[in-house]
Order: structure tokens, then C-alpha cells, then sequence
């Protein structure tokens, strides 16, 4: 057994892996291996399709971030152990020529931080595995993706070249070869887009170590040190979970979502984390990887679209839904990924939501007999019943534009086009409005400061939508009616130009966005009240009993 702290001159044991996807069992104790990896396990023994995966435990996660010698060499020790047994349940071999096994190296603290932490995807994709990719599957554009994807994970998150670089670069191209918007590049322009960020790797002195395994330890390193990083410190102070000790870092062999119309990622809820409704929430995109949707860079599509392409996916997917909610006995969050028609689970969690969900949620589950009352209560213990209510606004005429409600909610502030501006502007005392083009968990700053969030694309699947459900921010995203110039301080919402500072109303339930100050009016929410006095009355007399006894 590991423990949890990190004295800072312990000498670390040997590192020892955690295996998931094999038949012996193993210790998978959140504490651990972190609550991704632990729910992972717990995934793969219902019996549900999980990629085969290792876990480097949270032990080490202070020392490599320190730079411990001795705690690195444990580290390249478990990676090769891991790596075997990789290789021996895929079938493949790690960056081979001919039957190339990549994997993706994520994050996971003992409680979820959802995109606080670093992942680094499509690792051991060198030039042979491209060219092994090719053979493997006869698409050479999607070998040259997932090159392409790589250089961009690797050089951002382990090289710490920023972002927009990479965005430049593909835009350049984009713009060159007279792409319209939303349209895939082909193979030539996939192959030339590597090329281009080799090259914007290599300008900023850098390089990409050809040998696997090296990348795979680089990548390793990165994750574990992402948990000082700015975002993630904030995260964790605003959401009181300081005293977390690091992260686990889970190794898993790749599915690919991006190989061709039958494959695609997406992420899943049992039930509506919004408004508390029994229906899932399903969102998807095709031909791409999991970071495309949970990055809200893009819009993706709903669960119709699994059920009109893979109809047998749509039905599995709500069935495991429905199964994930049982075993864990909560609303879950699940990310998915769709390859060659077949369905893969690569995460499950118990979905961050509103105050107004959590009851309702609550409720239903009692009824269905998944939770007793006393856990109802427990979940619900800090949720002040009396300051929920049904908020509506009113005396602002007709919304300017539409977006999808991705956090329920009413937000009346002044426009503000990054996290900076909004932590400044509302220090004046003004409510403020946060207007994206897309959101990132890099804004949590901001997420904290505004009274509301408004995106041009994303979904509510996203980590930043996830996020401001959590912090109970209304939110609308996907605002195609919405365009965003942050470096002028400005937008414009359908036909209607807005500076900073201007006044804006969002209704987070319906989607809508108004430009002007409205006003809020309240109602009482629907829930049952009385359902919840009653639970406590009953926990109010067994305490009693219990005290005479």
C-alpha cells in the first residue's frame, strides 16, 4: 500500500504499476491510483469495452515534479514494465512500423479536476508508426492526424510552446489551400501540416526525441508537473481541495475516433447535470479525438446522430449509461470514443452540476430506489433550499441570438472579453458577462469573477461547461450568432455590436442572450419540498431513537 503524502526527502519505493484490463485484481484505491484509473477498473470488471491501461501511482508525483533522480528512474522502470504489458493485451508494439501501438498519457487526483490537469495524446507516433499507421489501416490521412495531433500535444504540454502557435501554423494552411470553413484537410495538407509544425518546433530549439519510449517519459514528467500549474492551484483554491496530494498518471492504449464516418469521440451524461431531467445528455463528434470535444473548440452533435450513422451504438451507449448509473449510484459523466463502429469507455465520473439539478437528481434517485434517503441528504448537505429558485428575466424584448443552454441560470452584467477584464471589471462592483469565442479550463479565473459565460462554439459537454456548472454560472454555448474580437474588446451578438462594458442578460435554461440590462424575476422551483422535509424528519427521529437506546 502507497501513502498518500510526500515527505519531501523519502526515499520512494519501487514504482509499482497498476494494471487495468487484466484478470487479477489490483489495488485501485482512488487515493492511488487517482479516481479516474479507480473508476476505470471498476469500468472494465462490469465487463463494459475498456482500452487495456497502466497507472504510475500519486506517490510520485512531488518527486518528479522536484526533479528526484531516483524517483525518475522508477518512473522509465514502470513505463517499460507498463509498455509490455501494453504491447502484450493490444497486440501491437509501441511505435513499430508495422503494427504501431500509441497510447495517451492522462491525469487523475484522488477527486475530479476536470481539464485542470495535462494529457498528452497519440503518443509513440513517430515517422515509422505513421508509416505503420498507413499500413495498418490503409488511411494514410488518418496516420498523418494523428502525427499531426501529437506534435501539437507533445510541443504544448511537454515543450510549453503556446497554443496560438500551432493554431497560426494551421491556419496559414488553411488559408492557403482555400479550405472553407469546417472542412477536413486531406492527406497532402495533413502531411504538410506536420511538416509545419516540426519546423515551429525546431525554431523554438526544441526537439522531439525519435525513440518512444523517451517521448512517453517526457510525457509522463509533463502530466505529473502539470499539477503546480497556474489553472490547477486556482481550481483547487476555489474549489477547497488543497489538501490533495498529486495526480496519478494512467498510460492507455489509443482508440481512434478519427479514422474514418464510423468513428468518432464524444461525452455522455445519465441524466441532464443542467436542469436535473432523466433523459441522458449525449454529445459527439465524428472523425476526431476526445480532446476535440472536451476542449469546446467545436460544436459537436447530439445523440441523434449516433442513432441515425450507428444505431447498435446509440443503443449500447444508453444501456451502459443506464448500468454506469446503478453501479456507482450517481449521475455519471462518461467519455466515449466510436472506432470502426465498435464503442469504447475510456472515463466515467459523477457529474459536476447545478444546486437546482443536485436536488432534483437527489430526488428522483430515492425514488428509483438507486440511493436511501440518508445519502440524498448527505449529497445535498451545504444546498440552501430557500435561495433556490426559478429565475426568469423580464423588460428586455427579443433575444438578439440563440446559443445551447449548457448551465441553467439568469446573469444580467457588463460584457468582458478574457479572464483578466473580467477579474478587473468586477472589482468595480458590476456584475459581469463573460463573452468567448471558446472557453478553456486556462479561464477558471474568469469563471470565478463572472456572473454568467457566453461562447460562440463548444457544447455542453465541455470542461469549461462542466466547470461553470459546478460554480453555478449560467452558460450558453455554441452562440453561432455570436462573433468575438478579444483583442479589440469587442463582439457582435446577431445584429448588434458590443464593447466592453456594455450591459447583456443571458438566460442559461433557454440559451437565449439579450444586449441590454434586463431585469430578474423569481419563482419557486419545482421540486418537492415537502419530499425533503419529510427525509429529514425520518434522519431527525432515528438520531433521536438512537440517542435514548
Amino acid at each position: 500500500m502507497f501513502s498518500p503524502t510526500f515527505p519531501p526527502e523519502r526515499v520512494l519505493a519501487d514504482m509499482r504499476i497498476i494494471r487495468i484490463g487484466e484478470a487479477s485484481a489490483a489495488e485501485t484505491s482512488p487515493d492511488v491510483v487517482g479516481a479516474k484509473a479507480a473508476n476505470l477498473a471498476r469500468i472494465a470488471a462490469l465487463g463494459l469495452p475498456v482500452p487495456p491501461a497502466f497507472v504510475l501511482p500519486i506517490e510520485f508525483c512531488a518527486a518528479i515534479a522536484r526533479g528526484d533522480a531516483a524517483a525518475r528512474k522508477d518512473l522509465v522502470d514502470g513505463l517499460e514494465e507498463g509498455m509490455k504489458f501494453l504491447e502484450r493485451a493490444s497486440g501491437r508494439i509501441f511505435g513499430d512500423r508495422r503494427q504501431p501501438l500509441l497510447v495517451s498519457v492522462r491525469s487523475g487526483a484522488a477527486r475530479s479536476l476536470p481539464g485542470m490537469l495535462d494529457t498528452v495524446l497519440d503518443v509513440g507516433c513517430t515517422p515509422a508508426a505513421v508509416r505503420g499507421l498507413v499500413r495498418m489501416t490503409g488511411n494514410p490521412s488518418f496516420a498523418h492526424d494523428c502525427r499531426c495531433r501529437f506534435l501539437e500535444s507533445y510541443g504544448t504540454t511537454v515543450l510549453g510552446i503556446a497554443d496560438a502557435a500551432f493554431v497560426e501554423r494551421r491556419d496559414q494552411l488553411v488559408a492557403a489551400e482555400g479550405i472553407g470553413s469546417g472542412q477536413a484537410l486531406d492527406c497532402e495538407a495533413l502531411e504538410q501540416l506536420a511538416a509545419s509544425y516540426e519546423a515551429l518546433i525546431e525554431r523554438e530549439d526544441n526537439a522531439i526525441p525519435e525513440d518512444p519510449m523517451e517521448q512517453l517519459a517526457a510525457a509522463a514528467e509533463a502530466v505529473y508537473r502539470s499539477w503546480g500549474s497556474a489553472r490547477a492551484r486556482t481550481y483547487r483554491q476555489i474549489e477547497h481541495l488543497e489538501f490533495l496530494q498529486g495526480t496519478a498518471v494512467t498510460v492507455q492504449a489509443m482508440v481512434f475516433g478519427n479514422n474514418g464516418v464510423a468513428a468518432g469521440a464524444g461525452v455522455a451524461f445519465s441524466r441532464n447535470p443542467s436542469t436535473g431531467g432523466a433523459e441522458p445528455v449525449i454529445e459527439v463528434l465524428f472523425e476526431s479525438q476526445g480532446e476535440d470535444v472536451v476542449s469546446g473548440r467545436r460544436t459537436p452533435q447530439t445523440e441523434d446522430a449516433i442513432a441515425r450513422s450507428l444505431p447498435a451504438v446509440a443503443e449500447q451507449l444508453r444501456a451502459a449509461l443506464k448500468r454506469l448509473e446503478q453501479e456507482f449510484g450517481d449521475v455519471q459523466d462518461v467519455e466515449f470514443t466510436i472506432e470502426n463502429g465498435s464503442l469504447w469507455f475510456l472515463q466515467t465520473r459523477s457529474a459536476k452540476r447545478t444546486k437546482q439539478a443536485a436536488v432534483c437528481i437527489a430526488i428522483d434517485l430515492v425514488r428509483e430506489g438507486c440511493i436511501a434517503p440518508a445519502e440524498a441528504l448527505r449529497r445535498l448537505n451545504g444546498v440552501d433550499l430557500k435561495s433556490l429558485v426559478h429565475e426568469r428575466l423580464t423588460e428586455v424584448g427579443p433575444p438578439a441570438a440563440r446559443g445551447i443552454g449548457a448551465s441553467i441560470g439568469i446573469a444580467v452584467g457588463r460584457a468582458t472579453f478574457d479572464a483578466d477584464s473580467a477579474t478587473r471589471l468586477a472589482k468595480s462592483g458590476d456584475p459581469v458577462i463573460l463573452v468567448r469565442p471558446n472557453i478553456s479550463t486556462s479561464d477558471v479565473a474568469g469563471f470565478a469573477a463572472c456572473a454568467g459565460i457566453v461562447t460562440s462554439v463548444g457544447g455542453r459537454t465541455a470542461h469549461a461547461a462542466l466547470v461553470a456548472r459546478q460554480m453555478g454560472k449560467p452558460c450558453i454555448v455554441g452562440c453561432t450568432d455570436l462573433a468575438v474580437d478579444a483583442v479589440q474588446g469587442s463582439c457582435r451578438i446577431g445584429t448588434n455590436a458590443v464593447n466592453e462594458g456594455d450591459w447583456l442578460s443571458i438566460d442559461g435554461g433557454t440559451g437565449s442572450v439579450y444586449v441590454g440590462r434586463g431585469e430578474i424575476a423569481a419563482d419557486q422551483p419545482a421540486f418537492d419540498r415537502e419530499e425533503i422535509a419529510r427525509w429529514r424528519r425520518q434522519a431527525a427521529a432515528v438520531t433521536a431513537e438512537r440517542s435514548t437506546a
